[in-house]
């Protein structure tokens, strides 16, 4: 056995002698083979990071967007109901002027639980008034009519009420304004 290591010795002495006459570039080499090895690494390391934070966001993103789902899932509803709601506005006026004060009571009853039963879901009314400054995002222009400089480019007249569903605007109050 130790005649076999030592003629396995001399081979290594023999082929490390002949790598020695190449010396400099055999080390050049196996360190850019580590410096390589070491970018492969990084870059590795970078792309799973990448990845990790590309899946963060994903997961917050759709938490966010299933979040927003549940606050207007109902919109559909309530934008349906919005034609009622105002024909009960103009109901509850006309009726007011009737003699019949059970009639009365009894349209104002009505009338106040379905507007109750529309803000328990989150419907808000846009408060708009006349005299107030036009601003085109948050309120639909329909006309335009020649009013005095104190009301131009100010709402003179709503037509129409406009609503919110949280944040978000389902319909815009419809205005005249100034010119």
């Amino acid at each position: 056995m130790t005649t076999e290591n030592t003629e396995i010795d001399k081979e290594l002495d023999e082929i490390t002698l002949e790598e020695n006459a190449n010396g400099e570039q055999l080390i050049i080499e196996e360190l850019s083979a580590e410096e390589q090895l070491s970018k492969d690494l990084a870059h590795e390391k970078d792309k799973f990071l990448r990845l990790f934070a590309e899946f963060e966001n994903y997961k917050k993103r759709t938490t966010k967007e299933r979040i927003d789902l549940f606050k207007t899932a109902n919109q559909e509803v309530l934008q349906a109901m919005l034609p009622v709601m105002d024909d009960f506005d103009r109901a509850t006026v006309e009726i007011s002027k009737s003699e019949d004060e059970n009639l009365v009571k009894g349209v104002e009853l009505i009338h106040t639980k379905l507007k109750d039963t529309l803000f328990s879901k989150g419907l808000e009314v846009m408060e708009v008034r006349t005299g107030d400054a036009f601003n085109a995002d948050f309120a639909e222009a329909i006309t335009q009519i020649p009013a005095g400089d104190k009301l131009k480019g100010k709402v003179v007249d709503v037509i129409e009420k406009g609503y919110k569903l949280g944040d978000k605007i389902i319909r815009f109050p419809k205005v005249v304004i100034g010119n």
